[in-house]
């Protein structure tokens, strides 16, 4: 499978990996599937791992469409991206210019850098108050 994902809910944290051969409807299917056991407002990594094909920027617009329609229904968790090879890293970075959803997004090169920005906007989230200012 191109795309494989599991969550959290206990955690509130979606985890998925693209390995070849992932094409656009992977992982529209990926979205579409975390949408419907309630992830969206989780906070997600998405590993970039060994993906050969290049998805075109009209791919990369269409899947940010799609994550701006299921913010209109609701809060959009925060993503992480890992890309640790340069195609990969172009590839998320053109999804990121155009999934304007309303939620902190950022592409690192390193899992490891990626948990700790999760972990930290996690924690920032879970200590604010309603009704705070923050």
């Amino acid at each position: 499978m191109p795309v494989q994902w599991t969550i959290s809910h206990s955690k509130r944290l979606v985890l998925a990996v693209a390995r070849s051969p992932a094409a656009a409807a992977d992982i529209e299917t990926y979205l579409h599937s975390v949408a419907l056991a309630g992830g969206m407002p989780y906070a997600k990594i998405f590993s970039i791992v060994d993906v050969e094909g290049v998805l075109s920027a009209e791919n990369m617009a269409a899947l940010a469409g799609i994550v701006r329609h299921y913010a209109l229904y609701g809060r959009i968790g925060p993503i992480a991206i890992v890309a640790p090879f340069d195609r990969g890293y172009r590839q998320a970075r053109l999804f990121a210019d155009a999934a304007t959803a309303d939620r902190p997004l950022a592409i690192f090169r390193e899992l490891h850098e990626a948990r700790r920005w999760i972990d930290s906007i996690t924690a920032a989230r879970t200590t604010e108050q309603p009704g705070s200012a923050a």
